[in-house]
């Protein structure tokens, strides 16, 4: 990695490179400015309190050669005490100042993190995989935060203790000063350990979000595993998996295990130096015992300081590649919406539409359980090409022409890999087609705004989620201020009786030590969500799937009560749901192959005939998967 270019693989999501991490932690220093100064002020003051201690000894050794009586002595000592009392508060309220910079500041990298992932397009964040995500949001920005709370005070203080220190011997004596380059050993060690750490603490991040990936996929995909015989073969993924994590691991150790000691030896070096040095000047008379003194305490003093500083490199080193692996995100938010900004904003894809004004319900739709659709609804389909990006160039969609008339319900079917799913992700403005164009009233659903977008379009897959809290906050997600009685109507719509008969009702807690909803009771929730978001359009791609088949009959039915007056396109892996649509798209290859009412396209014979008697089973062709 060089320069300030952000890198990735293929899908994943990128590295902020060390220009770009650089100028974001300028700017979190920036937002934070006065604290910064004030913690720079008082490790200053501390350090310079500190220094008071070997010289002040040096002294005493001086006094008592000379003569000096024990008032001398005492005097000094006292003045020792009070300087030591000031560098102890002084340092005491800089790591104060500085743990209070560290927390305001990790709150912002929180907030900041959090509002970049929420409005990633989903396309972006389902290539990277979530567990990259997920480290990013939990051990990066984790790691990132114990930097700005303890290795950044403490660093900021040792830094400065140190330099105070050198400067000090040179003070005392240039010649005992020079005594000091020994450390320059220590720091030839650090530059070989600093040029190789980045890359190595690197991919010990990325090896770690490969694993989690890995085993998240596994974990989620258990029964498939155990009823495909796959437990051996998922297993040694994992091992290898887990050899890549041990194999960065080592490497990062390794460094460590060659800094540490070369530093270690770069520290008796200045200290063996000076002993020898100022002995021979001493014996000389050019320079006082108590010099000699002073200028080998304070040396040793650098140990300190040194040791705290170096402690901390692995800390710095590490915190600066998770940094680069959190700013990154902002760099992929960049890469989607286009402004370079990296800053929380309307998601985009990177060839998206620039963004142009929505259609309101004004326009033309009503919302309501039993609203009217209007023009302003309606969605149109032209020309639409499509191919994944980082795949083979190979498009999936070729050329689809479709109108989708506001209030009707359209079903999609065709053979797996025929392209449905991916037409319903770009009417719902999930993905941007590669060519062509996807509007809704005559407006880009790529361009609309997603909270617009989302009150028009609804994308529901079988893929569903249960957030952390009660059955109300998960509901309250699709409408914020819907009432209780609108939140039970909606469960009853979608067959979900079961809440009715929950110890808490609708306060009861969903998830760890609370009630766990099985699969098909987390697809009535997300169906529930949906009606209360309200839209005018629905497309469903397999919604139903995880509800055993007389609870799908009867949520498919009840939707369709629901939505009448509504758009609702329903991606049919069932053909029950083809039979009660107004009309029926049939792909193949990428195309639209047939479009008209169920009836009609079974006595033409064709496609979707072949499709539905091979489902009933009342045909001897082979039988394409729905």
């Amino acid at each position: 990695m060089s320069g300030g270019r952000e890198t990735a693989p293929e899908g994943a999501l990128p590295v902020a490179g060390p220009r770009r991490t650089r100028r974001a932690a300028l700017g979190l220093v920036r937002r934070d400015g006065r604290a910064f100064a004030a913690l720079l002020a008082l490790n200053a003051l501390a350090a310079a309190a500190g220094l008071a201690g070997p010289w002040l000894l040096g002294r005493i050794v001086d006094t008592v050669r000379a003569g000096g009586g024990t008032g001398a002595v005492d005097r000094l000592a006292l003045v020792l005490l009070v300087c030591a009392v000031a560098q102890l508060l002084l340092a005491r309220y800089a790591r104060y100042v500085g743990h209070r910079f560290g927390e305001r500041t990790l709150d912002r990298v929180r907030t900041e993190f959090v509002d970049r992932a929420l409005v990633l397009p989903a396309a972006v964040v389902e290539r990277a995989g979530t567990g990259d995500l997920t480290v990013r949001g939990t051990t990066d920005v984790a790691t990132v935060g114990r930097t700005l709370r303890d290795a950044a005070p403490e660093v900021s203080v040792a830094a400065v203790q140190a330099l105070f220190l050198l400067g000090a011997v040179v003070l005392l004596d240039p010649r005992l000063g020079a005594c000091g380059l020994g450390l320059l050993g220590g720091w030839f060690a650090v530059r070989w350990y600093l040029r190789r750490a980045r890359e190595a603490y690197l991919a010990e991040g990325a090896a770690q979000s490969a694993l989690a990936e890995l085993l998240a996929a596994t974990a989620a995909g258990a029964r498939t595993v155990e009823a495909l015989g796959l437990q051996e073969r998922r297993a040694a993924a994992c091992q290898e998996a887990v050899e890549r994590c041990r194999r960065t691991r080592l490497r990062t150790l390794f460094l460590r295990s060659v800094l540490f000691p070369a530093v270690d030896v770069s520290y008796m070096v200045p200290v063996v130096g000076v002993l020898l040095t100022g002995g021979a000047l001493h014996g000389s008379g050019v320079v006082s015992l108590g010099v000699v003194v002073s200028a080998a305490l304070y040396l040793r003093q650098v140990y300190a300081p040194m040791d705290t500083v170096l402690l901390w490199v692995e800390q710095l080193q590490s915190s600066g590649a998770a940094f680069a692996r959190v700013e990154g995100v902002g760099a992929a938010l960049e890469a989607a919406d286009g402004t370079g900004s990296g800053k929380p904003g309307p998601p985009r894809t990177a060839r998206r539409t620039p963004q142009v004004p929505s259609p309101s319900p004004a326009d033309g739709h009503r919302y309501g359980p039993y609203g009217c659709a209007g023009a302003a609804d309606r969605i149109d389909v032209t020309g639409v090409r499509y191919a994944y990006p980082g795949g083979s160039g190979d498009e999936v969609l070729r050329g689809v022409d479709l109108s989708v008339r506001p209030g009707e319900r359209l079903a999609l079917v065709g053979p797996s890999g025929a392209g449905k799913s991916t037409l319903g992700r770009l009417l719902a403005g999930v993905d941007a087609p590669s060519g062509g164009a996807v509007t809704v009233g005559g407006v880009p659903v790529a361009g609309l705004a997603p909270e617009v977008l989302r009150r028009q379009v609804v994308l529901v897959t079988q893929e569903h989620h249960v957030f952390l809290g009660t059955v109300r906050d998960n509901l309250l997600i699709g409408a914020p201020a819907a009432a209780d009685a609108e939140l039970r109507a909606a469960l009853a719509t979608v067959g979900a009786d079961w809440a009715a008969r929950l110890p808490a009702g609708l306060d009861t807690e969903l998830g760890a030590g609370g009630f766990r909803p099985d699969g098909a009771q987390s697809q009535q929730l997300a169906l529930a969500r949906v009606l209360l978001a309200d839209p005018h359009t629905v497309i469903l791609d397999e919604a139903t799937a995880l509800l055993d088949p007389r609870t799908a009959r009867h949520a498919e039915r009840a939707l369709a009560a629901v939505l009448a007056g509504r758009t609702v396109i329903a991606i049919a892996h069932r053909l029950h749901t083809a039979h009660d649509a107004d009309r029926v798209a049939v792909m193949e290859a990428g195309r639209l192959a047939e479009l008209g009412t169920h009836d009609a396209l079974v006595a033409a014979g064709g496609a979707y005939a072949t499709l539905w008697h091979s489902w009933h089973g009342d045909s001897e062709l082979p039988s394409p998967r729905a």
